[in-house]
């Protein structure tokens, strides 16, 4: 099997020509319809397939990888942050720049997320959430939710005004 003449011809197919030679090479049906995501995973396969594919050693420390790891992408629904005990900011050198949607150092923004109430005390030299100082509200959110969020859109901040 030439590998390069394989690839093209998957360059060229459509979807349902993708998902039709999933079920030749992976012996089950896509149930993507994502044309790049089976492209991608078909020329994979066909790679594999002319060159080799994992040693068993290689496969069995993936499945025990993966039976250790947490593989969650998002947060749980019940997302139960620690209560802060004994802890408390330390001063930083960083300085956060004048945001009329901020409120003054030393007020706070809270929100509401997954039915709990998380606040972020408002500082001159940054931002303190659960003991510890961040220097931007961005890092806040994506330690609450897991993922990348920009800051004033989570805490519902509204637009800078000109």
């Amino acid at each position: 099997m030439d590998v390069n003449n394989e690839i093209a011809l998957l360059r060229k197919m459509t979807v349902k020509e993708l998902q039709q030679k999933h079920v030749e090479l992976f012996e089950e049906p896509s149930r993507s319809f994502n044309r790049q995501w089976l492209f991608r995973r078909l020329a994979w396969r066909v790679l594999a397939l002319a060159e080799g594919d994992l040693t068993e050693r290689a496969r069995e420390r993936a499945r025990q990888l993966t039976r250790e790891a947490d593989l969650r992408i998002r947060p749980p629904k019940e997302l139960k942050m620690p209560v802060a005990t004994g802890l408390r900011a330390v001063p930083s050198t960083f300085k956060i720049p004048k945001d009329d949607r901020l409120p003054m150092p030393g007020g706070f923004v809270k929100r509401n997320f997954k039915g709990q109430l998380f606040h972020v005390n408002v500082m001159t030299n940054g931002f303190e959430f659960d003991g510890e100082l961040y220097k931007s509200l961005s890092a806040i959110a994506h330690k609450i939710t897991g993922s990348h969020w920009n800051g004033y859109d989570f805490f519902k901040l509204g637009k800078r005004s000109n």
